[in-house]
């Protein structure tokens, strides 16, 4: 057996509300399957497992808030034998019904009941009374005895118990408290250089060209595989600084800046982005920032991305300083792309210009090293067709 906890999605999070169980005890888990739904201050998370098993129990109740850590579920891995006794209902949050007595159930019945208490209710009736505020135990089951869709249904519905979407004060407030967080305990320092993308502008605007809409590729995509390959070459920005030491991110999984209508701004990660096309990075972006602007996003996305890169977009700023999210150890901050006087070869010509900075944890790290990342990524972008 193996146990499934309320796992950490950020140095900004300390506990979540579990609002939905995707899976019931019993059915067959793959890696990567969502499991369970939870509220957190960057909105509703799905949560993944990473594990193939099978869903032995589950230990929380729908609308508990639960510190992270806490024991959530119980995984029966391949090959293990199930429990004797295994009670397969949370901890019931709602009181017994005491309308109807509950009737047995047809052998022929195939549907998969979850008792709370003293009366029977299905998983799906479960859930959507749950969200819409609604106690089961003030519901007259059915003429089986038990409370399905169809007696939800005939209630007026309340109010959802949890929130729809990002509330963008709490957010505000995780924010703040991680970025305090660093500012008190990251030695931070800064490294920046103004890179001549033009090459890379330029083909890419030949590729768009001859791409419909839908299909083209935005100017940070490049930017971003570019930024990806040369943490390759110095791998010293790529990973946690944890309990005192480095600890070298087994992979790269960048987290990418992304501005939410209203305010605030949330970093999903992509991992191994230095292996994707870029038309592979260019759908998951779009992917990333559709379901970030919802308010839906997976837990493997916010878990403990190795680096972040911030850009602002065009018509923005010419420089970023960014801040460290802590546990990681750098930042990339991208500038706009604009047209500036530069001098080629002893000519004065107009370049498209933009300022790359790194910001770095110097218990980990060092300018010199920056400066190496720094020139890496404007090699990598003065080849765009090899990217």
């Amino acid at each position: 057996m193996t146990d499934f906890r309320m796992p950490s999605l950020g140095a900004d999070m300390d506990e979540g509300t579990l609002v939905e169980w995707l899976k019931h005890p019993g059915d067959l888990l793959r890696r990567g399957d969502i499991i369970a739904v939870v509220e957190t201050q960057k909105g509703a998370i799905e949560i993944e497992v990473f594990h193939d098993g099978v869903l032995e129990q589950t230990h929380a109740a729908l609308g508990a808030t639960l510190p992270v850590g806490s024991l959530l579920a119980t995984i029966r891995m391949p090959g293990e034998v199930p429990a004797e006794q295994v009670s397969a209902v949370p901890e019931p949050i709602l009181q017994p019904a005491a309308a109807v007595p509950p009737q047995p159930l047809p052998s022929q019945a195939k549907v998969s009941i979850d008792v709370l208490g003293q009366f029977r209710i299905t998983p799906v009736a479960r859930i959507i009374a749950a969200r819409s505020g609604i106690d089961p135990g003030h519901i007259l089951p059915g003429s089986d005895g038990i409370i399905g869709l169809r007696e939800i249904a005939q209630l007026p519905q309340q109010p959802p118990k949890h929130r729809i979407g990002i509330d963008l004060d709490e957010m505000r407030k995780a924010i703040a408290a991680a970025m305090a967080r660093s500012k008190r305990e990251i030695p931070h320092y800064y490294v920046g250089s103004a890179l001549d993308v033009t090459v890379m502008s330029d083909w890419l605007s030949s590729e768009n060209a001859k791409r419909p809409v839908p299909e083209r590729i935005l100017s940070a995509v490049p930017i971003i595989k570019a930024c990806a390959l040369a943490l390759r070459k110095v791998p010293e920005f790529n990973g946690h600084f944890t309990d005192g030491r480095f600890l070298p991110g087994q992979t790269i999984k960048m987290g990418i800046g992304i501005a939410l209508r209203g305010g605030g701004l949330i970093a999903p990660a992509i991992d191994m982005m230095e292996m994707l096309p870029l038309d592979d990075i260019m759908r998951r972006l779009t992917d990333l920032v559709a379901r970030v602007r919802g308010g839906r996003l997976r837990s493997s996305e916010l878990s403990e991305a190795t680096v972040t890169i911030s850009n602002l977009g065009d018509d923005s700023a010419d420089m970023v300083l960014p801040i460290i999210y802590p546990p990681q150890v750098a930042i990339i901050g991208v500038g706009q792309i604009a047209v500036r006087p530069w001098v080629v070869d002893g000519r004065l010509e107009p370049r498209k210009i933009a300022t790359f900075t790194l910001a770095g944890d110097h218990r980990v790290n060092d300018g010199r090293l920056a400066l190496r990342f720094l020139k890496a990524v404007e090699q990598y972008l003065k080849k765009p067709e090899a990217l």
